[in-house]
């Protein structure tokens, strides 16, 4: 078991006094059998009226109401976790799903659906070309190994680049230009494992890296394969591994663009700049 603390500030600044619209933040942890919460604090200044609900798609979302105009925004999350996921290989894949390729069975494509979605046409016929260069067909592979291999293959043949403005790339960019941040190396990821026939979703949350006491880190994003009897597995083409302990999930989606951790309006004559920090620590 590992106890990580998570401390994510996110300030923005005004250039005039604003009205703050709703926002909706997506900063706690997803507990279950491998995370646990031993505490949360959440704060905003202004002070903000909070609502907490879980989505569709199971993820905590935190609504904040405002009642004051304001020139900055400042939100802040402190967590402390405990993370039970020391052991990442240690499940078992039911018997029809051992070596791909293979089917799911129909109650599951039923409930699989909205994370099995194609991309367009050409999007299918680029990403098509570029997943036979990693794996031909012509094999019988395991199902765990052909993942590993699409996830080694990113991580060591695309160059990362953090990127600061908001938004993904489409897949089809990201094999253009070769590179990309790690939520565009997830949804790269994601969209050539549909092509696969298997259903994939999108991960945000947090990367435990040992950081320099003057080092400021950054939220991290990787993707999750369904894999019958196992369950919902991470892959990272980041780090070019299965995802473990040192990776803590805050949001799923079966869109990339759908879970940034702070999303919300305000209304005024101001320019706004962003400027986020994250400390993820052992404790």
């Amino acid at each position: 078991m590992q106890r990580y603390k998570i401390i994510h500030r996110t300030y923005y600044n005004y250039s005039a006094s604003v009205i703050l619209g709703e926002h909706h933040l997506l900063l706690r942890p997803r507990e279950d059998h491998e995370l646990r919460i031993e505490s949360f604090l959440l704060k905003t200044t202004p002070e903000a009226k909070i609502f907490w609900h879980r989505d569709v798609e199971d993820n905590s979302v935190a609504i904040a109401n405002f009642n004051q105009p304001t020139q900055q925004l400042v939100i802040e999350s402190e967590v402390i976790i405990q993370q039970y996921n020391d052991s990442p290989l240690d499940f078992l894949v039911a018997d029809y799903a051992v070596k791909y390729p293979f089917s799911y069975k129909d109650d599951e494509v039923f409930l699989l659906s909205p994370y099995m979605v194609l991309p367009n046409q050409a999007a299918q016929e680029n990403l098509k070309n570029w997943i036979y260069g990693v794996y031909q067909g012509t094999e019988l592979i395991q199902t765990y190994t052909l993942l590993q291999r699409l996830t080694a293959h990113i991580y060591k043949t695309f160059t990362y680049k953090a990127r600061e403005e908001q938004g993904v790339q489409t897949a089809i960019e990201t094999l253009s230009l070769r590179s990309g941040s790690c939520r565009d190396f997830a949804l790269l990821f994601m969209e050539a494992v549909k092509c696969l026939g298997l259903a994939s979703r999108f991960v945000s949350g947090y990367l435990y890296v040992p950081l320099m006491p003057d080092q400021i880190g950054s939220t991290h994003a990787w993707a999750e394969v369904y894999l019958p009897g196992g369950g919902w597995k991470g892959f990272d083409p980041t780090t070019g591994e299965i995802v473990g302990a040192d990776h803590i999930p805050v949001a799923v989606s079966r869109l990339a663009e759908s879970v940034p951790p702070v999303s919300g309006l305000f209304s005024g004559v101001a320019d706004s700049t962003l400027d986020v920090g994250v400390w993820v620590t052992q404790c």
